[in-house]
């Protein structure tokens, strides 16, 4: 295969990097063909055919420790163990995940979503950002830092944990985390399910948000009513459920559960300039990472980065009740489902929160109505880094030399298992990756930008020097 992306050149790390370019774009490929979708029990089996792989890969790098874990509830992990000549280096787990998001033709793809192709500088498939792509990136990054320092092992001693579960809500790392405790201890975590705000504006995620569940059901009736026979004299469960929803943001939208802001910390007054004077074309933004939306809307008084890396939210993921078919059905439905996350945003904690959710719908309940209410599982807290952590540092200095720019924090507006990494292995952690808006993760046609991978790899391979190197001096 000839490599599209541009020569690399400079450091030695560049230079290792450069040259397996090609070796590790048919590498990456050859594992993106594996549809490890951990939701979908018909491919439970891909997924522990991905963590062979992966596994197998290893090996053949000379990591010394590699195994498969399967005996939790989790779908397959694989931990990797490589450790440093030096017996007092610190110690730095790698997290990433190997399952990824359903994908079909069906859903708006323009290719086999598990039949990568190279277009231009892009790798496009399913997981060519979301994760595999960044496990990769940070495997070809070890193998750049051996070969650029000619060591037989890391400067630090390296841990990797790469579930099967991330996509489907990592439901049993907790159990994974406690009954490989010992394996997983750590000085430092570093997670790779990230990226930047834009190609020319490097930036490194500091924070992501947290999140929790809400489902509603209002029943009504025992079966669907004529409307002209009961209509107007009869609870509407669609109508209740509509009003409901309505209530959950006043009319500058803010969130209107009664204590749902008490925890919320702002942002510093240098936080908000920072973000403020980070590039943002706005009609750019609309019609590509926001697919065409028409218009930024949220919560008065916030910018749009603001909004999405800062301030708590409520979004409706689904309302569903009644006739959606052609034509009319004169009916009253019997029944309407009300689906809604909540990303919580810095001291928000999950357990906090549920009741005040599930105390104002049951305040809204009227009459001849009655509801189901649900918030899931725990939920999952948000994860705030220090910006003045040694990591935080060493990171930025080893994105800076592989983009050629300073890099500047950032957060992210997502949710991951980065707080209960944090909390169950008793270590700080931090981000390290190169993904963008534009990739179209959880989308179709999700692509990789090959140059940024490969810089991220040589990010990795700057990385366990510099951390060594603090240690040390």
């Amino acid at each position: 295969m000839t490599s599209t992306v541009e020569p690399l050149s400079g450091t030695v790390e560049q230079a290792e990097v450069a040259s397996r370019a090609d070796a590790f774009v048919a590498e990456l490929s050859e594992w993106l063909r594996i549809p490890s979708i951990s939701a979908d029990p018909g491919h439970h089996a891909d997924v522990t055919r991905s963590a062979e792989w992966l596994a197998a890969t290893l090996r053949r790098d000379g990591w010394p420790t590699v195994e498969v874990w399967s005996d939790t509830a989790a779908l397959p992990a694989v931990y990797a163990h490589w450790p440093a000549a030096d017996p007092t280096a610190p110690t730095v787990l790698v997290y990433g995940h190997h399952d990824v998001q359903p994908a079909d033709l069906a859903d708006g793809w323009s290719f086999a979503p598990f039949e990568p192709q190279v277009v231009g500088e892009e790798l496009r498939g399913r997981g060519a950002s979301d994760d595999k792509g960044h496990i990769a990136m940070v495997l070809l990054g070890v193998r750049a830092h051996l070969a650029a320092t000619g060591a037989t092992a890391p400067a630090v001693s390296l841990k990797l944990l790469v579930e099967g579960e991330e996509e489907s809500g990592s439901a049993h790392l907790a159990e994974l985390l406690t009954a490989h405790g010992d394996a997983l201890a750590c000085d430092e975590i570093v997670v790779t399910d990230t990226g930047m705000v834009d190609r020319e504006t490097p930036t490194v995620c500091c924070g992501m948000r947290g999140l929790v569940d809400l489902e509603v059901v209002y029943r009504g009736a025992a079966v669907d009513l004529h409307s002209g026979q009961f209509g107007g004299a009869v609870p509407n469960p669609v109508t209740e459920l509509a009003r409901l929803v309505a209530a959950f943001h006043d009319d500058a939208g803010h969130i209107a559960v009664p204590g749902f802001y008490d925890d919320v910390r702002e942002p510093t007054a240098e936080e908000r300039a920072a973000w403020a004077a980070l590039p943002f074309d706005e009609p750019a933004w609309l019609a590509g990472s926001a697919a065409g939306a028409m218009a930024t809307a949220g919560e008065a008084g916030w910018s749009t980065y603001e909004r999405l890396w800062a301030r708590p939210t409520a979004e409706v993921n689904g309302l569903h009740g009644g006739y959606a078919g052609p034509g009319h059905k004169t009916i009253v439905p019997h029944s309407a489902t009300l689906k809604m996350t909540f990303r919580l945003v810095d001291a928000q904690d999950p357990a906090r929160i549920k009741p005040l959710l599930e105390r104002f719908v049951a305040d809204r309940i009227p009459a001849g109505i009655d509801a189901d209410v649900s918030t899931g599982g725990p939920g999952v807290p948000p994860l705030i880094c220090d910006l003045d952590s040694p990591l935080v540092a060493s990171i930025r200095e080893a994105m800076g030399i592989a983009l050629g720019a300073e890099v500047l924090p950032a957060r992210e507006g997502g949710s991951g298992p980065e707080a209960l990494l944090t909390t169950a292995l008793d270590a700080p952690l931090a981000f390290l990756g190169v993904m963008l808006p534009a990739d179209r993760i959880h989308a179709p046609d999700e692509r990789a930008v090959l140059p940024l991978l490969l810089r991220g790899a040589e990010s990795v391979a700057h990385l366990w020097r510099l951390l060594a190197e603090r240690v040390t001096s």
